[in-house]
């Protein structure tokens, strides 16, 4: 029987994709632009892991949750309907030598019917502008706005010119962890962090 599956990339991959790919782009936030010239030499640039910060983020398991929840309940409703054509044509296979030519007719036009049904609902829960975009787009809007307004605090308050976003498609060949500003970010959220999870001085 044919199952109704995601692609490769899995279910967790697509949508912190698409959460944060309208959002960040290379650079994550820029702080204080004004400030920067010649006359205050090198820029000071940071980094965080936005996939990282999510995890430790309560909000962000609950919409998971209810974003694969709704995923589930669509794959089910593609999977029957799938069946339903399935049924369809074994129907029409065992018993086409006993209908009439109109009656064949009008059992592969249900047939027809039925399959494009099926592309009709992927294409309504899955696609491009589907279901399941607009609302993981809806319900990741807050958790986003929030951590920007959080690295933006941190720049401004650390003098960083720029926070990467190293879960992004940015190429760190070389990253010190003391510019990782991580802790710094959840601390601005409100995350507790407890001794296992923030960074020891010599950054190990």
């Amino acid at each position: 029987m044919h199952q109704e599956t995601g692609n490769s990339r899995g279910v967790g991959g697509r949508r912190r994709a698409a959460a944060w790919g309208y959002v960040w782009g290379v650079v994550l936030i820029v702080a204080a632009w004004g400030t920067l010239s010649p006359a205050h030499g090198q820029q000071k640039i940071g980094y965080v892991d936005t996939e990282a910060i999510l995890d430790r983020i309560p909000k962000y398991a609950s919409v998971q949750q209810r974003l694969e929840k709704l995923e589930a309940e669509w794959r089910s409703e593609i999977q029957s309907q799938r069946e339903t054509v399935q049924a369809l044509r074994d129907e029409f296979r065992a018993s086409e030598l006993l209908f009439t030519e109109a009656e064949r007719k009008k059992k592969r036009a249900a047939i027809q019917q039925a399959q494009k049904k099926v592309q009709e609902l992927r294409k309504r829960y899955f696609g491009p502008d589907g279901r399941l975009y607009a609302r993981q787009k809806k319900l990741m809007r807050p958790i986003q706005e929030r951590i920007l307004t959080a690295a933006e605090e941190v720049a401004t308050e650390e003098g960083y010119d720029y926070i990467f976003d190293k879960s992004e498609k940015v190429l760190f060949l070389y990253a010190r962890e003391q510019h990782n500003l991580n802790d710094e970010v959840l601390e601005a959220l409100g995350v507790t962090l407890n001794e296992d999870n923030q960074r020891t001085n010599d950054g190990s």
